[in-house]
């Protein structure tokens, strides 16, 4: 049966591990390899990092962390992060990663995705998609390279798109909800939903499991991903790795049950 993944989402910014709100003032708050030994000792269902300094510096992927990375990490991992070409996804999978993340190359260059699909498999193709609300609209504007730009285009038409092309997952990002902790955008989170039929993990605002269960009361199998909720603690965001037990997984699973 599928059930639904509770993914932490690690930022690398300058080789640490950092995490922002709204997409800006990078927090150092630890070492990447340190905080994949934690959630290996923790049994996380699946790892996303994301290197956020590659695409916009336009500099490859950091092929020797990527290594170390995958060789310790014993879960699933995806990898993002200055990805432009087939060959660049091929040489990080054959590191051991199992899947690639592409978001501003592949809204620039639809293309890549199909590309990118056919060297590697669909299945290891996930796009990222970070939107953030349009003013009076029910519809989100797509951003790229980490939020600077806004490409005007609305983040279902790009989901229907990156489906067509090749793409096996989406990751939708909330800026306006990153770092918050104030809870997923459900609306957004349903709207994906309902417009795809490949695998979505959501990302941004999560700030307790209350928060998961919401999502996946919303939207049934889902990745339910997070940053701040799995390395800050209490209110003054003391930096402490946390990961919801497997007691705590399976209440979250019987919201699934439960769905109406």
């Amino acid at each position: 049966m599928l059930r639904p993944r509770i993914t932490p989402c690690l930022l690398v910014h300058k080789a640490g591990l950092v995490k922002t709100v709204g997409f800006k003032v990078p927090k150092y708050v630890g070492d990447p390899i340190n905080a994949v030994k934690i959630f290996n000792e923790k049994e996380a269902d699946e790892l996303i990092v994301l290197d956020i300094d590659a695409t916009v510096n336009n500099v490859e992927p950091d092929y020797r962390m990527i290594a170390n990375l995958a060789a310790e990490c014993r879960m699933p991992l995806c990898y993002g992060g200055g990805i432009k070409t087939p060959e660049q996804a091929k040489r990080i999978v054959s590191l051991g990663v199992e899947k690639v993340a592409i978001s501003s190359a592949a809204v620039e260059n639809p293309g890549l995705i199909t590309q990118i699909a056919d060297e590697i498999g669909r299945q290891s193709v996930v796009v990222v998609l970070d939107v953030k609300k349009r003013m009076f609209s029910k519809d989100y504007d797509v951003f790229t390279k980490n939020a600077r730009y806004n490409t005007k285009r609305s983040v279902f038409d790009l989901a229907v798109e990156a489906e067509k092309l090749g793409a096996g997952e989406l990751v939708i990002n909330s800026i306006d909800l990153d770092g918050s902790m104030k809870g997923y955008d459900l609306t957004l989170a349903e709207g994906i939903r309902e417009t795809v039929s490949i695998p979505i993990t959501i990302l941004g605002g999560a700030g307790s499991l209350t928060d998961l269960e919401a999502l996946i009361r919303t939207c049934g199998v889902v990745g339910a991903a997070a940053g701040s909720l799995f390395v800050f603690k209490g209110i003054y965001k003391a930096v402490l790795i946390s990961y919801p037990t497997l007691v705590q997984r399976d209440e979250l699973i019987c919201s699934l049950r439960h769905k109406s």
